[in-house]
């Protein structure tokens, strides 16, 4: 029979053999608690592939000594819950891990809530997704919420050591020799991800050839050709994503330069030239705005070459755009200001618009009163004269405060300042 791969073979038994979620499974954290106590209530375990959801199920049923079953939400019926359920009649309790939780139908949800309301089923949701965007809040609101985070580049060389000395489900009774280089390659390049890790060392392990010693060495091109390019935390389905791109957003608009180039970085490895164009338009009127208007010209023409000689070249336009974006002085004030008017119109401040601003091109306007004592500013020296534009309801309101964090916006004030104190 075909062995399995290690990092199936390498899950924890016990709650004690769970590498990294110290936040959850320390001695004096809330899973152990838990386990220690036997008190255990469904939870719903949610972080990035490969660390560790799976591995703590099967650890708390280790632990626990209860029945453990493992379905997935999209791939299982029914009938297959009815199974567990039979069984957890029978026997009294068994834990479920539940994988992809999120995708729970409402018929699946409506037959497993009873037994979750009287704890003959203990859930183990695992999920990639935010459970408070994507999983139903019936569900939900029975379970313990509990993020899981990407491992340290230590405490993944520690699991990988394991393997490697543990002779009845690692390679501890090979002779293997791993440079430093190569165990720290198999650490760093995971990105938190164990599994990868996990996969790539054993893919070393059986394609290497042994020497005349039958000792098997494994060499930092070994390890870069073994470890999967893996991703970065930004595909467009998760969460990664979208807070790739607030981090983004917001180390340009705190003007950090080099954090902004590592998250731009980020999303070109990805491959998100959509989401990179969308978001540095909306930070060149959204954070920059008046203070440096220019700036959003120049980001779309560098958008646009980008797009047009592609990459690896289109990273640089986009970075001279960033470094741009980061130094320029910011100013809200557009947006501070368009919002502002918008809150009262959905208040429903409006008010009429003011007679002498009214459509006066149709026959017969003049005897409703339209258009009369209105005031040409062309017709005027300066070009501006003095009149009422908001309606009544609103003749005082001011939407608009300048930031004078630019030169353009500071002459803006200025002229904003002068016709503000003449009317």
């Amino acid at each position: 029979m075909q062995q399995k791969p290690l990092a199936f073979r390498m899950r924890p038994r016990t709650i004690e053999e769970v590498v990294g979620q110290q936040h959850l499974v320390a001695d004096d954290k809330i899973i152990a608690r838990m386990v220690k106590a036997k008190q255990l209530t469904s939870m719903i375990l949610y972080g990035p592939p490969g660390i560790g959801k799976t591995s703590i199920a099967s650890a708390i049923a280790g632990s626990t000594k209860y029945a453990f079953r493992t379905l997935n939400a999209v791939t299982n019926n029914k009938k297959d819950l009815e199974v567990v359920a039979a069984e957890a009649k029978m026997s009294g309790k068994v834990i479920l891990l539940l994988d992809e939780v999120h995708r729970l139908d409402k018929g699946k949800q409506d037959f497993l809530l009873p037994y979750l309301e009287n704890g003959m089923i203990t859930l183990i949701g695992a999920t990639t997704s935010n459970p408070y965007h994507a999983i139903n809040p019936a569900i939900r609101s029975r379970c313990q919420i509990f993020e899981l985070k990407p491992l340290t580049a230590d405490e993944i060389k520690q699991a990988l050591l394991r393997a490697m000395a543990d002779e009845e489900r690692g390679f501890g009774r090979d002779k293997i020799e791993i440079s430093e280089e190569a165990l720290q390659h198999f650490a760093n390049a995971s990105n938190g991800d164990v599994r990868s890790s996990l996969n790539a060392l054993e893919l070393a392990v059986l394609s290497t050839d042994r020497d005349e010693d039958t000792i098997t060495h494994i060499s930092l091109h070994t390890a870069e050709e073994c470890m999967q390019k893996k991703s970065l935390g930004s595909d467009k389905d998760g969460d990664g994503h979208y807070d790739v791109l607030s981090a983004f957003q917001k180390s340009i608009r705190g003007s950090d330069v080099n954090a902004a180039l590592h998250y731009l970085g980020r999303l070109i490895e990805a491959g998100d030239l959509i989401s990179i164009s969308r978001r540095l338009l909306v930070i060149a009127y959204e954070d920059v705005g008046l203070a440096n208007p220019q700036a959003g010209a120049r980001t779309l023409a560098a958008i646009e070459t980008c797009e047009r000689i592609g990459f690896p070249e289109g990273r640089i336009p986009l970075a001279n755009a960033v470094i741009e974006l980061c130094l320029s002085p910011k100013s809200n004030s557009a947006i501070s200001a368009i919002d502002a008017a918008l809150a009262d119109i959905q208040k429903g401040i409006l008010g009429e618009v003011p007679d002498h601003l009214r459509d006066a091109h149709y026959k017969g306007a003049r005897e409703l009163g339209r258009g009369i004592d209105y005031l040409f500013p062309h017709d005027y020296e300066s070009g501006w004269v003095p009149q009422q534009y908001l309606p009544d309801r609103l003749k005082h309101k001011k939407y608009y405060v300048p930031k004078k964090t630019g030169k353009f916006e500071q002459a803006l004030a200025m002229v904003y300042e002068k016709l503000m104190r003449k009317t």
